[in-house]
């Protein structure tokens, strides 16, 4: 009897140990997958897709910038199975140990990923994320009343002035810090005191005629007649371009950023085969077009360009030609000098008006 009560209480405390540990066996579905991804980057009838194939229901919550999703893991956040950072955040989280290594058996499709796009500097063997949508980093704008060309219509203040309270730049500190620094002819990269005390100040000289610092609304403020220019990523420019034929956006002539967001487990995850899953579903050629089409940015699976539509395709500051490319740089991790690329926005942020 003795025996048999301690087999009992063993089993019992089995169960509950697994009960503990939580999460999904290898192969076996969640019912539920939780996405942590910037706004409005998404067709949502990818995820009715899953769905019907799968039965799981994707949860989506958005952030508005990598520093934002990277803060909300170093406090501990739990909870999400898939997140979506920029290449230069990712070899920071990679760094920090706050992703889980993906098993490439449950992602085939990473084959459909272009030379470009199938070994990133960032993560060169594709061991923590996959490639999701690529872009560049330039200006957006109301055709109607402008057409700038260059940097300078940010940080000249005889062209800035004269737009004085319509001018929008990303409230994002590498984006923006990266734009003065491309202005000044630096590396957006640098890790040069002298030069980033030089671009700190163009941005607080440039800052009274800004109307904001916005990373979520800039081309709709545009779309509003709020604003007739603004700092931004290509895709959310060429989306509102679709609803409103004033808008267009353009490579700034100095160069600028090309990126890409990727698909990344974080560590804390206990539904990773179900991660796994939905990265591979979306690296599907024609699923990884039907992203492209909806959020007009660029699609890293080349086997997807034969059903991405051709306006898209073809056009230059979407798919930029060899000419303009070696002008665009990689948003790096800038190591030590972070701390540095954080006080200067800081006092950005800070200085007046």
């Amino acid at each position: 009897m003795k025996k048999h009560l301690f087999t009992i209480l063993t089993i019992a405390m089995l169960v509950l140990l697994l009960s503990a540990c939580g999460g999904q066996k290898e192969g076996e579905l969640a019912t539920e997958l939780h996405l942590y991804n910037w706004s409005e980057y998404i067709d949502p009838e990818v995820f009715d897709a899953f769905e019907a194939e799968y039965g799981v229901k994707v949860i989506e919550d958005t952030f508005s910038s990598n520093e934002e999703l990277l803060a909300k893991l170093q406090a501990g956040a739990t909870g999400y199975d898939l997140i979506v950072p920029s290449d230069y955040m990712v070899e920071i989280m990679i760094e920090e140990g706050l992703l889980a290594k993906l098993n490439h058996d449950n992602i085939p499709n990473l084959a459909n990923l272009s030379e470009l796009f199938s070994a990133p500097p960032y993560d060169e063997e594709l061991a923590y994320c996959a490639p999701y949508q690529w872009g560049t980093t330039g200006i957006g704008y109301n055709s109607d009343e402008v057409e700038p060309d260059s940097w300078a219509w940010f940080f000249d203040p005889e062209i800035a002035s004269e737009y004085s309270g319509k001018i929008t730049m990303l409230n994002d500190s590498r984006e923006s810090i990266g734009a003065a620094l491309k202005y000044l002819g630096y590396s957006l990269n640098t890790t040069d005191e002298a030069q980033l005390e030089e671009a700190k100040q163009v941005l607080i000289a440039t800052k009274p005629f800004l109307f904001s610092y916005d990373s979520d609304q800039f081309e709709d403020l545009i779309a509003a007649d709020e604003v007739v220019y603004g700092h931004g990523w290509s895709g959310d420019y060429f989306a509102a371009a679709e609803e409103d034929e004033r808008i267009w956006y353009i490579i700034p002539a100095e160069g600028g950023v090309v990126w890409a967001d990727n698909l990344c487990i974080p560590k804390t995850s206990k539904e990773a085969y179900t991660a796994e899953l939905f990265i591979n579903f979306i690296l599907q050629p024609e699923v990884a077009a039907q992203i492209t089409n909806f959020t007009w940015f660029g699609s890293p699976v080349e086997a997807a360009n034969e059903f991405i539509d051709p306006e898209i395709l073809e056009e230059p500051a979407i798919y930029p030609p060899p000419e303009v490319m070696v002008k665009l740089e990689w948003i790096e991790d800038v190591g030590d000098a972070t701390p540095i690329y954080e006080r200067i926005w800081t006092e950005v942020k800070a200085a007046g008006p």
